[in-house]
């Protein structure tokens, strides 16, 4: 369903021309043997500023297998579309890569291309899944808890400290500027953090400057630097709080995520991307009910984080998954199917 809760024909969607490219290139059209929902759409919490991703899978030309072409991913950014070449998927695969496994368990009307191969590969995802989930899905939480903490902590930082720093980078864009001129043989500049004079500001930076017989295309471009040092980190500290909030609680969404579809995998041995049993949950998180007012989260959330890490590494220990995958049988699935390819019978 779309944003305003219409149901969207996806089959009808890659008919448009700016998916001309599914039929028409060489590595793609009738190779295509997967072809389905990534991302908001595939997991279920999609809302009315979700993106459409594709993400599917492709044979490789014979020449890719006998000869000397190679071919990992077809990706067309205007469309957020990947495919991956089958043999690159089932290396990822074989390493239980989050972004791969998500394809192979998608529910049945979120595939819009899906041959006899493609199905085949489906029914042997079991074929990849082993305790390595552990470590490739909390790997990616860990990563997405580390973007949230970053956004925190940036947003933590006091003004005067974030004046001080944009002092610095100033300072150092303009001994770059010096160094460039070998010396400043017009005047001198200084710069400093001082109490602000202009309102809701604790302190600000000042220049003290002094230039005779300048030539005004040198200061200009001196100027400039600054004044670009200046903007750029602005746009930092005068970000869309409603839109950084946003990406805060879509990060927080995807952690906890992340966890549910590892812990799926080592408890039931099966990949379920989308998630719609956890869906009261999910879109609570990115909503941001457990967001605070200073744009922290409460300790609710870390108290569910808390919990779901020690669920995975408990999932880890009593799994009933090998280890490793068993690479004689993928390499014996990989072999058949790349020599359907060979003789063309796909």
């Amino acid at each position: 369903m779309d944003g305003d809760g219409n149901t969207m024909d996806f089959r009808e969607l890659i008919g448009l021309p700016e998916y001309d490219f599914l039929r028409d290139d060489q590595r793609l059209g009738r190779r295509i043997i997967l072809l389905g929902l990534g991302g908001s759409y595939a997991y279920g919490t999609n809302n009315e500023d979700s993106d459409i991703d594709l993400r599917g899978v492709t044979l490789p030309l014979s020449s890719d297998l006998l000869g000397l072409t190679a071919f990992e991913q077809y990706e067309d950014r205007r469309t957020d579309t990947v495919i991956y070449s089958f043999n690159k998927i089932v290396k990822l695969l074989l390493e239980c890569n989050p972004n791969t496994c998500e394809i192979l368990g998608l529910d049945e009307d979120q595939y819009l291309i899906r041959t006899e191969l493609g199905q085949e590969l489906i029914d042997h995802s079991h074929l990849f899944l082993s305790k390595r989930a552990a470590r490739s899905f909390g790997g990616y939480a860990s990563a997405q808890l580390r973007r949230l903490q970053n956004a925190l902590a940036r947003d933590s930082v006091p003004q005067a400290e974030r004046e001080n720093h944009i002092l610095n980078s100033v300072k150092n864009a303009l001994e770059d500027f010096q160094r460039r001129y070998d010396n400043f043989e017009y005047g001198s500049i200084h710069l400093y953090v001082d109490k602000a004079v202009t309102e809701g500001m604790e302190t600000e930076i000042f220049v003290d400057a002094v230039q005779n017989h300048m030539p005004l295309r040198d200061y200009k471009k001196m100027f400039t630097v600054m004044n670009n040092v200046i903007r750029d980190y602005d746009k930092l500290g005068k970000r869309n709080r409603k839109k950084d909030n946003n990406h805060l609680n879509k990060h927080a969404m995807h952690l906890i995520r992340l966890f549910m579809m590892a812990v799926d995998i080592l408890e039931q041995g099966r990949i379920r991307t989308h998630r719609v049993d956890d869906l009261e949950l999910l879109l609570k998180i990115r909503e941001g009910g457990f967001q605070k007012e200073d744009g922290t989260f409460d300790a609710e959330f870390y108290d569910m984080l808390d919990e779901y890490e020690r669920h995975l590494e408990r999932a880890a220990i009593s799994s009933s998954l090998p280890d490793n995958p068993d690479l004689k049988k993928v390499g014996a699935f990989m072999e058949s199917v790349n020599r359907r390819v060979i003789e063309g019978v796909f």
